[in-house]
């Protein structure tokens, strides 16, 4: 069923493979979601600065042809992945970043892949893919872990990392709301263990009491969400592990991993610079950060 009420599914476009299996991902979760989808390429111009700029009109057109031409090309893969689903294009030049940032503040979600044109895993998410998930406006979906034929498995639960009790319910939400439309399971992980080894050896012992406590925190944290998605199996999983590697671990089986956008000390940067970065970094299937208080559904 349509959402009259959202806006768009943007995905970046870059001609490359990365991105090719993004805007795949991104048609059917529009679909899903009843929404259209709008593929937006970003050029950079020439800085006015730049030796010989004012001669070089004819590069920029080529780049400028060539990001239609991409764009030309990712519409068919939308419409093979998504037959009839409403579809736009979009070109625009300036800094990617900024240019997506700005996207995300009228989009329901962004899209982006895990490698620019080239491959530069890191390039892309040391710059363009970790400024986006830091400052978007909206959900921002890394599509990473391609299967044999280079595109996202779609079978599997989602997995969403839970924090502590008084933490930001949109990722929840969000998680949800993905289950119910993939008609899958959520998984509900909690990682209570990231303390200092010494701390965590005192603990050991206790781990047993630890552990009922902690799964009936996350009972309690999830009672809402249920209630609301009755129709979503929920399992929790509670582990006496860091968050990072059991959501990883979680990944290898999961089509989609969802985290918050800030961690317990709601530093948004800090946890970009741990859990949210290692997983856009190493997940094994596509990640969606959620910033606080933006639209989840």
């Amino acid at each position: 069923m349509a959402d009259t009420n959202a806006g768009p599914v943007v995905v970046g476009v870059d001609g490359s493979a990365s991105s090719t299996q993004a805007v795949h991902w991104a048609a059917l979760e529009a679909a899903r979601r009843g929404v259209p989808l709008v593929l937006v390429h970003v050029w950079t111009p020439l800085p006015v600065s730049a030796p010989h700029a004012a001669t070089l009109g004819h590069y920029e057109d080529g780049l400028i042809a060539r990001g239609n031409q991409w764009l030309a090309e990712a519409s068919v893969v939308a419409q093979d992945a998504a037959p009839g689903l409403t579809t736009g294009t979009r070109m625009t030049s300036g800094s990617v970043a900024g240019q997506l940032i700005g996207r995300s503040a009228s989009a329901s979600l962004l899209v982006l892949g895990s490698r620019g044109l080239g491959g530069f895993t890191g390039l892309l998410v040391g710059s363009t893919t970790v400024a986006v998930t830091a400052y978007g406006h909206c959900p921002v979906v890394v599509v990473r872990g391609a299967t044999l034929n280079g595109l996202s498995r779609q079978d599997g639960p989602v997995v969403v990392g839970v924090d502590g009790p008084a933490a930001d319910g949109d990722p929840i939400r969000f998680a949800c709301r993905a289950a119910a439309l993939r008609n899958v399971p959520l998984v509900a992980v909690h990682a209570w263990s990231d303390l200092p080894l010494t701390a965590a050896w005192e603990l050991t012992t206790y781990w047993q009491t630890i552990r009922l406590a902690e799964a009936e925190a996350l009972s309690d944290r999830l009672a809402m969400y249920r209630a609301q998605y009755p129709e979503v199996r929920v399992e929790q999983v509670v582990v006496r592990d860091g968050p990072v590697h059991a959501l990883l671990d979680h990944s290898t089986t999961a089509q989609l991993v969802v985290v918050g956008s800030r961690g317990r000390g709601g530093f948004r940067g800090l946890l970009l610079g741990s859990t949210s970065q290692a997983l856009i970094y190493h997940s094994a299937c596509p990640v969606t950060v959620v910033p606080a208080g933006v639209r989840s559904g």
